[in-house]
């Protein structure tokens, strides 16, 4: 989606004085990218209606894909939203953090906000100069990741300028993500806990605090176009860089040899791990040793840009396990993939 006019954007730094500038602008309606732990967020008032249409065309994101609220202590929750008791109990153990809530709303958000649904998604993000951005505000900040639709998430300031500069107000820069990947999105009913984003707060840790965990459908899928996304990031293909995505499913060592045979192609680029290496001749990016599922989430989107400047059509990557964090990568990269599965 092309914007029609182009912004005179500040680049900001996380110094007091800039956070002051920021929020001013916040208050003003006008739109504010900023760092969390997970990933940049593209933000503006989540209480005015204008603001909140301006992300959807900064970000040309369809405007039935719900945003998140960003609060910066837990006691703003009531604001915005009806709290369960399980809330709470989460809370206190996940917040601040990369954890998102689906709770009924309140009706001083306008539906734009939620794409029409009569919930809302919370997060108390645990990066300080988010908080430190809500507080001086003094409003929610709806945000979803600052980049342009369907592209990978940013968690650099490098790209997150690239994507947003003259689309927005302001840019604080806060360097590079710690995490990576967004916040893991729960639905709560009684006791029990649905997933329908995963991320770093995985289902085994969520297992302790909820009679049951389910795994929505559309962590293993694209929604279909007569199905309504209930959380952020649900229905659309996300993540992709401009080249063709393909996952590889099979064993190590055939993996391997896929890997070893395509490396001469210049036209392909190889996302692998630290093991794999070397490959002769292969435009390579590694996510880190094979056992480090931290290190993945935090450089597979970065990686995924960085591929874009390389000249490929293709990129070949293992498909990700479904366990613990991995989960959230094979949610990730098969929607960046647009669930191209090739078995080896």
């Amino acid at each position: 989606m092309e914007i029609t006019e182009q912004k005179q954007t500040l680049l900001l730094t996380e110094r007091e004085e800039d956070i002051q500038k920021a929020a001013a602008i916040l208050k003003k309606g006008g739109l504010v990218v900023f760092p969390t732990e997970t990933v940049y967020g593209l933000g503006g008032s989540a209480e005015n209606r204008e603001a909140v249409d301006g992300i959807f065309r900064a970000k040309g994101r369809p405007s039935d894909n719900p945003l998140i609220v960003h609060i910066a202590d837990i006691g703003d929750a009531e604001r915005y939203a009806y709290p369960s008791p399980l809330f709470y109990t989460l809370a206190e153990r996940f917040m601040p953090g990369p954890l998102t809530v689906i709770l009924p709303k309140k009706d001083i958000l306008p539906d734009n906000v939620t794409g029409g649904l009569d919930t809302v998604a919370l997060r108390m993000p645990s990066n300080e100069t988010a908080r430190r951005l809500i507080a001086t505000a003094g409003v929610g900040i709806a945000a979803p990741s600052a980049n342009i639709s369907g592209r990978p998430s940013t968690t650099s300031f490098r790209y997150v300028k690239e994507d947003m500069q003259g689309r927005v107000d302001a840019i604080i820069d806060g360097g590079d993500c710690a995490i990576g990947l967004e916040s893991t999105v729960i639905r709560v009913d009684g006791g029990t806990i649905t997933l329908l984003r995963p991320g770093k707060i995985t289902v085994e840790e969520l297992s302790a605090f909820a009679d049951r965990v389910e795994v929505d459908k559309a962590v293993y899928r694209l929604l279909s176009d007569g199905e309504k996304p209930l959380a952020p990031g649900m229905k659309y293909k996300h993540y992709a860089p401009k080249a063709q995505v393909i996952l590889l499913e099979g064993s190590e060592e055939a993996i391997a040899a896929f890997f070893a045979a395509h490396a001469g192609d210049a036209r392909v680029g190889i996302l692998c791990f630290d093991e794999d290496l070397p490959l002769e001749g292969a435009k390579v990016l590694t996510l880190g040793r094979c056992d480090d599922r931290d290190a993945h989430a935090r450089r597979l989107f970065t990686a995924l840009r960085d591929f874009d400047t390389m000249d490929v059509d293709t990129v070949y990557a293992r498909l990700p396990e479904k366990s613990g964090l991995g989960l959230a990568l094979y949610n990730r990269m098969t929607k960046a993939a647009g669930f191209a599965i090739l078995q080896v």
